[in-house]
Formats: C-alpha cells, structure tokens, sequence
C-alpha cells in the first residue's frame, strides 16, 4: 500500500485507482478524448468521477509521436481557463497536470493542482524538479528518450527492463535529492519503444514494482492495441480493457485511462475478494 499527500489530503493506494485523461488538445491521438471548450471538460469530468475516477489528468500539449511542440506560454494558454473551473466545482477529486514545463508546473501549482505528471521524469526542463519539490506536490516520472519529436527513432534496447531499472533508479535519486517526497513512476508504454518492447515491457512490469514505488500505467487505446489488432484507436476499447487487466494483475496501482468506467469494472473484477 502506498500512501501520496496531495496538498495535505491524502491519496491511499491499497488497490488501484483510475485516472481519467482529459485533453486540452486539437491533436490529440484519440478524437473522443478532445475536449476543448469549458463546458465540454466539465461534462468529461463530471462523467468520469461519476463513473469513478480518483484522479484526473489534465494536459493541453499533444506528447503522441511526432506532434507538434508548444511552448510553455502556448500550453497555459489552453490551461488557464480551465483548471480554476475544474477545481472550484469538483473540489474531492485529484487532478494532475500533464507537462514537462516547470513553468507551467509552477503555476497550475499555484492554482491547486494536486500532482504533477511529466513524460520526461524531469529531463526536459531542469528546472523541473525544484518547482515540484516547492510546491510539495507528487511527482509522475515516466520513461521517455529524446522527445515526442524524435523518440520513436530512439526505440532501440539491450536488456528494456534493466535500462527502465536503471533510468528509474537515477530519476529517484535525483527527484529526492531534489526534496520530492512521494514519486510515482510510469514505464511509459509507447514513447521510445516498439510494439514488441511495450509487450515485453507488460510482460515485466511487476520488476518494477521492486524499486519501491507505485506504478501508473497508460495503456489506453495506443498502437500497441490498434496495431496488432488493426483497429483504429476508436476501436481500441476492448483491447485497451484486456491489457489494463493485465497490468492490474503485474501489480499497477493507477490506471491512465480515456473510459473510466471499464477500467473501474477491470479493477472490480480482479481484486473481489471471493
């Protein structure tokens, strides 16, 4: 069981928990994830904690191989309106903010927001870590090299368990000595890895669980599922349940999802006690 302090109100892991994706994003992979305008997020939301969401993860920069980069100032230009609304009418739920700007970190921090969520494990802006050690806030680490730009060039691996050991191990190191008291790390299905990789990564994914920390997995709808099943990520939802399923039963504590109330029935299903 793990235990995160989120602003003081604590987020107890004795099972595991959904995370419900809400994009702020034109480009996003998944079309049925866009939610651009206020009142559509707050429906999404609103949704998702109903069916049963513990946390909500709010980015406005697309991270799907090759999209497009934006700059911190155009990423808060997205979030600004949106994140005061969505923590002033939902005020009993989690939400994290899916960046790899400190600065952006910085001020969705300052508006409340309970935990921060970077692809890069914060890599890709240094200043990263000390603005989530001020603020006190949990810390998503994810496995990625280069970025979204270049990453899936990047995609190659002697041993991908031993150098996820290895890159986590440092990321710890550092997000502690840092002042970062509770960490969660994310093996990052699809950025920087095959399909092949990512199955292996499956596969493997209760290794992970020796380094000490809970683990988020995002599985939802990504080509792992399309591509070998040759769907489209709109059809992606029963695949996306099976693999959950498995990643629940490897020991994953969060579930990073765009269909809450699957992943909810996936977790009922696997841990009732019978």
């Amino acid at each position: 069981m793990y235990t995160l302090n989120c602003r003081g109100a604590l987020l107890v892991l004795d099972q595991p928990v959904v995370m419900g994706i809400i994009n702020l994003t034109p480009d996003s992979f998944f079309s049925g994830s866009r939610k651009e305008q206020v009142s559509a997020v707050l429906a999404k939301a609103e949704q998702m904690i109903r069916e049963g969401a513990t946390l909500l993860d709010i980015g406005a920069q697309s991270t799907r191989p090759g999209s497009n980069y934006l700059t911190a100032a155009e990423e808060w230009a997205r979030l600004e309106p949106v994140l005061p609304v969505l923590l002033e009418k939902f005020p009993s739920c989690f939400f994290s903010i899916d960046t790899f700007h400190a600065r952006v970190a910085e001020q969705a921090a300052a508006m409340g927001i309970h935990m921060v969520n970077d692809i890069s494990a914060g890599l890709l802006d240094p200043a990263m870590l000390a603005v989530v050690a001020a603020a006190g806030l949990p810390f998503i680490a994810m496995h990625m090299k280069g970025t979204p730009q270049t990453m899936q060039s990047l995609a190659q691996y002697t041993d991908l368990i031993t150098k996820l050991t290895d890159y986590f191990l440092e990321r710890v190191n550092s997000c502690k000595a840092a002042g970062i008291k509770d960490i969660i790390l994310d093996p990052g299905f699809g950025f920087a890895k095959t399909i092949s990789h990512n199955f292996q990564l499956l596969r493997a994914l209760d290794q992970l669980q020796l380094l000490g920390h809970p683990l988020l997995v995002g599985l939802s709808r990504k080509s792992m599922i399309t591509k070998t099943l040759g769907v489209p990520a709109e059809a992606a939802l029963n695949g996306t349940t099976v693999l959950n399923t498995l990643a629940v039963l490897k020991g994953a504590s969060i579930l990073r999802v765009h269909d809450v109330k699957e992943a909810m029935e996936v977790i009922k299903l696997v841990k009732t006690d019978h």
